[in-house]
């Protein structure tokens, strides 16, 4: 029988070298898109799969990110006697209660399958997902929220079989990104597909799609094991991938193809964009930027 997953790792420890100076004393994490920071967008993209629990995988200096999750008494009593209910209720229900939100510090920054590993005595023996709190996965309007996400988790529950999302890019990105290996076939959207591994920031001559991973994962607990297993790569880091391509040379490593809108959030240029695209999805919102800024060339005049 399949074990259904639960759990959702989400390693938080980066430094956020690419927004700085903005994350010199801010958690990247915390930075927000449109109305709420980027963790919680992601969390809430756990939750709308069916994930129970949270795990942050984080260090000394984050432990911000641990309050945002938590209750503000002294605020929410201030927010109750000035009868500002709106603005409680969306402090006060940022999770249902049910959700169980836990911590474990990665003391070494040692790659993402270190930080994947540290949550492992959390995991237990159960299937888990991964998802990197860099990227904003923004799936249509005409779909729920988080839908490429549960879509990906329902692929584990019916088949058992680890699941990894992937977008198409241009061919001249693939150096960017972990590149599947598909077989040179065509796949339709929201349809799991087997793979036959991951190379990670190929050339454009050797990359064997233009199939590149999310950073939204759903995977057996054996990948803790095989974690437990790699040496140590470049840098001195432990990779997800390797685990990956163990998981692909045994016939077990699926993949799932999305149409949603993706934005980096690690950097300043995607995290700009996350920021315009879910802003203008609010209607006032929207109608207030056409107005205010229509003519927007006056604005990189010299």
């Amino acid at each position: 029988m399949i074990q259904k997953v639960s759990k959702a790792v989400i390693p938080v420890a980066g430094l956020g070298t690419r927004m700085l100076p903005a994350t010199k004393a801010i958690p990247k994490e915390l930075l927000p898109v449109y109305d709420r920071p980027i963790i919680e967008h992601v969390v809430r993209e756990a939750v709308a799969a069916g994930m129970t629990e949270i795990i942050l995988v984080t260090r000394s200096g984050k432990e911000a990110i641990e309050n945002h999750f938590d209750a503000n008494f002294e605020l929410e009593h201030r927010l109750d006697q000035k009868g500002k209910e709106s603005v409680l209720s969306s402090i006060k229900d940022i999770l249902p209660k049910a959700i169980k939100v836990s911590s474990i510090r990665q003391h070494d920054a040692l790659g993402l399958g270190h930080a994947v590993l540290c949550a492992a005595h959390l995991v237990g023996r159960e299937p888990f997902a991964v998802l990197l709190p860099d990227v904003l996965v923004l799936d249509k309007t005409a779909r729920s929220n988080g839908y490429s996400f549960k879509s990906l988790a329902d692929a584990w529950n019916r088949t058992g079989v680890a699941q990894i999302m992937v977008e198409p890019v241009a061919v001249e990105d693939v150096e960017k990104y972990g590149i599947i290996d598909s077989g040179n076939a065509d796949h339709d959207f929201f349809t799991p597909f087997m793979t036959q591994g991951v190379v990670e920031k190929p050339s454009r001559e050797a990359a064997p799609s233009n199939m590149a991973v999310l950073g939204r994962y759903v995977l057996p607990n054996q990948v803790m094991a095989l974690l437990e297993n790699t040496p140590a790569g470049a840098g001195g880091e432990i990779q997800l991938t390797d685990a990956l391509n163990v998981l692909a040379e045994q016939g077990e490593l699926g993949a799932f193809k999305t149409d949603a809108a993706t934005f980096d959030c690690g950097n300043k240029s995607g995290f700009l964009a996350a920021n315009m695209a879910v802003g203008m999805r609010d209607e006032a919102t929207r109608a207030y930027v056409q107005g205010r800024f229509n003519g927007l060339d006056r604005f990189s005049e010299k």
